[in-house]
């Protein structure tokens, strides 16, 4: 059914009870998976408690971006094991669900799995969902894990 899968992960947004769903899905037609982790092109007003994005210069802050990229990377193949065709892509865009659908492009994925926050009522108008976003936007299959 599905060859080539797009898996979005963020720290805290997939966990591994949800990893092992991708690996259930992956395994059914022998699929590669493909990791992507999307950063923002920006530093944040506050980058960590004690500096602020005035000392933080752009390279800087990409070269952490990317650090923390391949961390998550690591342990998302870690969860994954072994046994899985595993690729990443890092992307930098200042909009989540647009930096996942140009992973998917670039992987010539098949389907997008995700995970979604779940935010419902006022929550869910005021907060959007990332997950929903790329459902309305996808030309592709979008498998949304609970």
């Amino acid at each position: 059914m599905f060859k080539k899968l797009l898996v979005p992960i963020s720290n805290d947004v997939i966990t591994k009870k949800e990893l092992k769903k991708v690996i259930k899905l992956a395994k059914l037609d022998n699929a590669r998976i493909t990791l992507v982790y999307v950063s923002d092109p920006l530093a944040p007003y506050i980058y960590t408690e004690s500096v602020n994005n005035l000392m933080i210069s752009e390279a800087a802050h990409k070269k952490a971006c990317e650090a923390f990229a391949k961390k998550l990377f690591l342990k998302a193949k870690v969860a994954l094991g072994s046994d899985l065709a595993v690729d990443s892509y890092h992307i930098v865009h200042p909009n989540i669900a647009d930096g996942i659908l140009e992973a998917a492009k670039k992987a010539k994925a098949d389907a997008i799995v995700m995970s979604s926050h779940k935010r419902t009522g006022l929550a869910g108008l005021l907060l959007h969902s990332e997950a929903q976003e790329v459902i309305l936007h996808s030309t592709i299959p979008v498998v949304i894990l609970n």
